[in-house]
């Protein structure tokens, strides 16, 4: 449990909102001015008469600390409480901060006379409101989640605002800074405040990198969020599939670009697969010698995966993702609603990482989808992406402990290579895993229950254990093309339990060509 604060200008319904909301959760509300004045025992006109505004800020700072680190509440911020920087970081620690938003001639209808309100003991209040939106507008604009109150009922702003409370929000710390990662169902027609929130500078251009699939579902509704955010957006369409992962792709991409007045200052806004991010990074991380990115995953497996972590490439004919860049995102925007539209395969494509996460460093999770092939939950998903944000952070450039990540990917690479690359990523890392189990229980890693139990998971959620009819020499030649390896020699990730994987690089290639037979390899 966390907390949900509502920030936004005087007037625009925080009170009002916060104690319905708080009524419906079953939280506690708590309204930050009544804490101040209850703190100092003096009401706010004669704090700010008597010690000033700066002083005022202090104690405002010393009070969002104390609610932040509390669980359960229903926050309503003063209207300048969270312009100050630190205090927007300390209450979106303790939960999620939602802004509320009017226009000037509707906050004056709603103070009206209010002589609680020093800020407006002037001749002319509405050119004050006007004056002090205006100086707000950054602060209040860092805010990803904006709920526009002009014209409805604090019945209807609180429906708004319960439906945010249950977005998930990830931090991944990387060299160069911090991105947000946002979970959530139904947001993609938030898309663009969120990215205005993670700094894309406003009226700059948007280039939406979609595919032929996926661009007739959600292009049009991310350019219209966009655009309503004040960004001016345009559409780039790449062909859909493993395939087209070239760099035939890319330069096309270069020229939608240039079309469209892309420049450095731009964002390019990936809106896919793990294939499309791939690509839309690369082409982000090389135009202009860089433009800003951002990933709005529309599959399980790039959600889980792909979007996180900043890597980005292009297959070559001699193997997968042979060229490519660390880019790292501005955000992650993750609608699970989108899934819906998803075909059934594919999401149980995008479980394999799901579970993969759960066998590298989540036994809860790994136990929650053993009781329980339900769909997958937002609490379920970020515990997966967590997994990868704890590796990504110790190791962002892969030159050590991320590769604990390649569970299951050194068969899977070798499977996907002699297929052509037409066999579904997640099920051939499932196969992989399986692999990777067996193989640890065969050089005594690992007790042989352990393969079976992660075997079994995976075929109830769906998913292929066996090798399609491969020689299984051919499967270990094909291996040898993963750019994961090290000289001549294959890496490998094993599973000692669940929870703990290690590195072996000297597995003998006679126990991986048993192992593969065994698994239905000719």
């Amino acid at each position: 449990m966390s907390n949900v604060a509502l920030t936004g200008f005087m007037g625009t319904g925080k009170s009002a909102v916060g104690r319905e909301v708080a009524r419906r959760l079953g939280w506690r509300f708590v309204d930050m001015d009544d804490a101040i004045v209850l703190r100092v025992g003096k009401p706010i006109p004669r704090i700010f008469a008597e010690y000033g505004e700066p002083a005022f800020r202090q104690i405002e700072s010393q009070v969002c600390a104390d609610l932040s680190a509390q669980e359960g509440l229903v926050i309503a911020t003063g209207g300048g409480a969270l312009v100050d920087p630190d205090n927007r970081r300390v209450m979106m620690r303790g939960g999620t901060v939602i802004c509320l938003t009017a226009d000037p001639d509707e906050i004056l209808r709603r103070v009206g006379d209010d002589d609680n309100r020093p800020l407006l003991n002037v001749p002319d209040p509405r050119a004050k409101i006007a004056e002090l939106l205006a100086a707000r507008r950054a602060a209040y604009q860092a805010i990803p989640w904006q709920v526009e109150t002009t014209g409805l009922s604090v019945e209807e702003v609180a429906e708004q605002v319960i439906a945010l409370s249950h977005v998930i929000t990830l931090p991944v710390a990387h060299p160069g800074g911090e991105y947000p990662i946002h979970i959530g169902e139904g947001i993609l027609v938030r898309v663009g405040d969120a990215l205005r929130a993670a700094g894309a500078p406003e009226a700059s251009r948007a280039a939406v990198v979609s595919n032929t699939t996926v661009a007739p579902l959600y292009a049009e509704q991310v350019v219209a969020s966009l655009r309503a955010a004040g960004f001016e957006p345009f559409t780039c369409i790449i062909p859909d599939g493993e395939q087209h992962k070239r760099l035939d792709t890319v330069r096309t991409l270069y020229d939608q670009f240039l079309a469209g007045d892309l420049d450095r200052s731009g964002t390019v806004l990936a809106l896919g697969g793990g294939v499309t991010g791939d690509i839309a990074g690369f082409a982000a991380a090389s135009f202009m010698r860089g433009a800003r990115f951002a990933q709005v995953p529309t599959t399980l497996l790039a959600m889980t995966d792909a979007s996180v972590g900043g890597k980005t490439g292009v297959d070559l004919p001699q193997g997968k993702n042979l060229v490519g860049a660390f880019k790292q995102p501005e955000i992650v925007f993750i609608d699970l609603a989108v899934l819906e539209t998803l075909p059934e395969e594919e999401v149980r494509a995008g479980m394999a990482e799901v579970i993969k996460h759960g066998v590298i460093g989540a036994p809860d999770l790994f136990a929650e989808l053993e009781a329980d092939q339900a769909s997958i939950t937002a609490r379920q998903l970020a515990r997966s992406i967590r997994v990868k944000i704890d590796v990504i952070e110790k190791d962002p450039f892969e030159r050590g402990r991320r590769a604990v990540l390649n569970l299951g990917h050194t068969t899977a690479h070798g499977l996907e290579r002699l297929s052509d690359y037409a066999m579904r990523h997640g099920d051939a890392v499932s196969i992989g895993m399986v692999a990777a189990a067996r193989i640890a229980a065969k050089i005594g890693l690992a007790d042989s229950a352990l393969a079976q139990g992660i075997e079994a998971v995976l075929a109830a959620w769906g998913l292929p254990v066996r090798c399609p009819a491969h020689e299984a020499g051919a499967i270990y030649e094909a291996m040898g093309h993963d750019k994961k390896k090290r000289g001549r020699m294959l890496r490998w990730v094993l599973p000692r339990e669940i929870g703990a994987v290690e590195i072996v690089e000297d597995v003998p290639p006679d126990v991986v060509k048993s192992v593969l037979r065994g698994l239905g390899a000719e």
